[in-house]
């Protein structure tokens, strides 16, 4: 079985790409296709032979993707898998969008409908296009044979948005190298994330500003001087992009991680879980799925600085009753070695399915 991997645009690092490095050790001779590729800014992606569209040979767009959303999808169309006998899009946007022959099985492993056509507010500006925007995406959603979501919540917008069923695998985390640390509690709370409007940073920013509480924040991203802006006379630290290694060392020594952001399924709460840490997150979209309240952390109701204030004053109170290894033992069951062995157990379901003898 020839086997191909088509993701939106290789030039960062975050979840969706942990998901890549987990299938590349499921299928590692398969190529993996995308949009735009930038070395420098995704070096993960060296284990791949990637093979990006046209655009890509414009350097100056490498990094600057979101300008090719009204072409992005024309792009994925004059990819060729005509030689594959499986693919495999991982995609929140315009990966599924590739055209495959009828001998050639295309499963789409949904991160989420595309965002800021479904989910998220559309630039005002802009809003006179999106009808034509999402009319070209819901084209898009009927090219799958398959689809596999990330979670619940994912499962749910795609019955919704794109009439389609799917089945859920949620994705993994590498919870050997996680879990590989004492947790040695510190005094500060701890935000991972990207630095984008729709993750809410700033609410934990008021929020910390009302409290008094130290944080750290790591990731970047399009808002950092903002956020550094709002955080002024705080004794916030933002450290950017770190490593891995590193970023555990700041998950064990963390009171909590706070996660305000209504998130897909949202990876950073079961990290922070590997290593005993709880998680203070947003009850709505995939953390209902990744953290147990009053166990492996405490869920909020609203995104207000009034809700989270509720949740922060409540964690403190039953702080010293979360225990470790209980939280470990959550996240050990969303380990890599888990994720591979459900995904490729799924995968060999619908390759058998679709070539059953038909009577």
């Amino acid at each position: 079985m020839k086997v191909a991997l088509v993701y939106d645009r290789v030039n960062k690092i975050g979840g969706a790409e942990r998901v890549l490095v987990a299938l590349h050790k499921i299928y590692p001779d398969a190529p993996l296709f995308t949009l735009v590729y930038n070395p420098k800014t995704a070096p993960w992606a060296k284990v791949f032979k990637v093979i990006p569209t046209f655009f890509s040979k414009i350097p100056f767009l490498r990094t600057r993707h979101q300008w090719l959303a009204p072409f992005a999808p024309l792009a994925f169309e004059t990819l060729n898998f005509n030689e594959f006998d499986l693919v495999i899009s991982i995609t929140s946007a315009d990966a599924k969008s590739i055209i495959t022959i009828p001998k050639t099985i295309h499963i789409c492993y949904c991160l989420t409908p595309t965002r800021y056509f479904w989910v998220t507010p559309f630039p005002k500006p802009l809003r006179f296009i999106l009808p034509y925007f999402k009319k070209v995406d819901l084209i898009a959603s009927h090219r799958p044979d398959y689809y596999l979501a990330i979670s619940a919540e994912v499962q749910t917008r795609i019955k919704k948005y794109y009439c389609r069923n799917s089945q859920v695998i949620c994705p993994p985390i590498d919870y050997n190298f996680f879990a590989k640390t004492n947790r040695k509690r510190s005094d500060y709370y701890l935000v991972v994330s990207r630095l984008v409007p729709y993750k809410k940073i700033d609410l934990v920013i008021k929020t910390l500003r009302q409290l008094k509480r130290k944080a750290v924040v790591i990731g970047d991203g399009q808002e950092m001087a903002k956020l550094k802006g709002q955080a002024t006379g705080l004794d916030i630290k933002f450290l950017g992009q770190i490593s891995d290694k590193i970023l555990r060392k700041y998950y064990s020594g963390a009171r909590a991680v706070i996660f305000p952001q209504l998130e897909d399924f949202g990876l950073v709460p079961l990290e922070a879980a590997a290593c005993g840490t709880p998680t203070i997150a947003f009850g709505g979209g995939g953390a209902k799925e990744t953290v147990l309240d009053g166990i492996t952390g405490i869920l909020f109701d609203r995104q207000t600085s009034k809700s989270l204030t509720a949740a922060v004053h409540r964690f403190e109170k039953i702080e010293n009753k979360f225990h470790s290894t209980i939280i470990k033992n959550h996240a050990k069951k969303f380990d890599e070695s888990l994720f591979r062995k459900r995904f490729s157990d799924k995968v060999k379901e619908i390759w058998d399915q679709y070539h059953r003898p038909t009577s």
